[in-house]
């Protein structure tokens, strides 16, 4: 259910581009992250810090992109947000020398202290190279193919990069041995 939620805005953009166009769909996406939002408020009662700056990201970029009726701010919008999120995982183990994924998931995962630096420059690394091919696709083709990208491209590969990422962490899981009586 919260993949779904996750996706929800860019599920609603792609579904409102198809039918309307991008400035549609911009405002639709728009009035799904505040909608998704709200959602995680009222639900949760916490809203993470990186939900609110994808709030605020959407609505600058795509504010632009209707205000000013130029498809450019909402194309650089997903490079934004990842460019972002890597540099916050980066600011963290550089300048605060702290591993901000293990902070966050350190109490569900036990890794040694390597494979917690490995998984944090991994994602680093996709979150920066998700944002130039973002850029790449938004302005070597048209609109239509990026929006397709956008979500077929964009989830496919982050589909991937998860599935590599629980490879590399699997073996370092710990398996608990079955006892038979």
């Amino acid at each position: 259910m919260k993949l779904l939620l996750d996706f929800f805005p860019i599920i609603l953009f792609f579904a409102a581009f198809k039918i309307a166009g991008i400035y549609v769909a911009t405002g639709v996406a728009i009035a799904a992250t505040i909608v998704q939002i709200a959602w995680i408020r009222h639900s949760t009662g916490k809203v993470e810090p990186m939900q609110w700056v994808s709030l605020a990201v959407i609505l600058l970029f795509g504010g632009a992109t209707i205000a000013l009726q130029n498809e450019t701010f909402i194309k650089w919008k997903p490079t934004v947000l990842y460019w972002l999120m890597g540099g916050t995982l980066a600011a963290g183990q550089l300048v605060f020398r702290k591993n901000l994924l293990k902070s966050l998931m350190g109490s569900q995962l036990e890794l040694p202290d390597n494979a917690w630096r490995v998984t944090n420059w991994s994602w680093i690394t996709f979150f920066a190279v998700m944002g130039v091919l973002n850029l790449w696709v938004a302005f070597n083709f048209d609109t239509d193919t990026w929006v397709n990208f956008k979500l077929f491209g964009g989830m496919g590969l982050m589909i991937l990069f998860v599935l590599g990422q629980a490879v590399y962490l699997g073996r370092y899981m710990k398996t608990e041995e079955i006892h038979k009586p």
